[in-house]
């Protein structure tokens, strides 16, 4: 089976290289030289332009868009012009699953088929292999699925067909949702212990103690091992969280279907908190206490 592969960042490229030992011959596509060499280096076919990409593939093409889902309309803008009917796009990005079924129609109108592939699995994936979730049609996803086989853990785990288009993508969000909650309930514990003086414990010692036969052992917990293990105080790192996305969306479809999500929810809003350094409604907190009660206010600069 043959494969474009659009977007040759650090996933793409590792999904790219995976394919590549699998047997599955890939062609790559990145606006960027530098990410297109990188790959060459693997001894990846690529190409400077989409409509390169197109000529190389043998009909019925498989197109793998693996690109930010703000470019994703974009560069459908330029691929599907050049497709032709029987073809299949992959979205394997974060993309709101509500734009991927509206991507899926507007691929079918050109007679193009639409596959939403939520992909899990980070810079490791491409040793330990991803974790597929694949929205769409029964006969297009058996159709690619030697690809998924490649791509996850082994041929009959770690990838499912969840649904029509959009099931792929919604079941990701939720995904990152709770991982969003999880990481949060991590850090707020080694929080808790950082700050027990009293017993001056090593954190990276617990995290390694809890990665074994512990109910709360996970691959968060072994990052975060890791990360614990060469830091143990962190130095260095900036207590600003960003986010992707996908938090924000999970919590919207939470409210619009009337699901309590209260660990989720506050998850996101703890990391919009960690980019106020200089918090307005803290200091009208303080505001307030000094003026129903004169409870003292700290200047600025003496907090802590």
């Amino acid at each position: 089976m043959e494969l474009g592969m659009i977007g040759l960042g650090r996933m793409g490229a590792n999904m790219a290289q995976r394919l590549q030992r699998a047997g599955i011959a890939v062609t790559g596509f990145d606006p960027g030289e530098q990410a297109r060499a990188q790959v060459a280096a693997h001894g990846i076919a690529t190409v400077d332009a989409l409509q390169a990409l197109v000529q190389a593939l043998p009909a019925p093409r498989a197109l793998w868009l693996m690109v930010p889902s703000k470019v994703v309309d974009a560069t459908l803008d330029s691929l599907l012009p050049l497709l032709a009917p029987g073809d299949v796009v992959i979205d394997g990005g974060n993309s709101w699953y509500r734009e991927s079924q509206q991507r899926a129609a507007r691929c079918a109108a050109a007679g193009v088929g639409f596959v939403d592939c939520g992909t899990s699995g980070g810079v490791w994936g491409l040793q330990e292999g991803y974790c597929l979730m694949i929205g769409g049609e029964k006969d297009t996803v058996a159709r690619l699925s030697p690809l998924f086989k490649a791509l996850a853990p082994d041929a009959e785990r770690g990838w499912a067909h969840v649904g029509p288009v959009g099931a792929g993508h919604f079941s990701k969000m939720v995904h990152n949702g709770i991982e969003y909650g999880m990481m949060q309930a991590y850090a707020e514990g080694f929080a808790l212990m950082e700050k027990k003086a009293e017993f001056d414990l090593d954190l990276a010692q617990v995290a390694e103690v809890w990665r074994h036969g512990s109910v709360v052992r996970s691959w968060l917990l072994d990052l975060s091992a890791d990360a614990l293990q060469g830091n143990p105080a962190l130095e260095g790192i900036a207590p600003y969280v960003e986010d992707s996305g996908e938090g924000r969306w999970t919590v919207a479809e939470a409210i619009e279907l009337d699901v309590p999500a209260p660990v989720i929810t506050l998850s996101l809003l703890e990391r919009l908190r960690s980019r106020q350094a200089n918090s307005f409604s803290d200091r009208m907190l303080a505001a307030m206490r000094n003026e129903f009660g004169g409870h003292a206010i700290k200047p600025a600069g003496e907090a802590g």
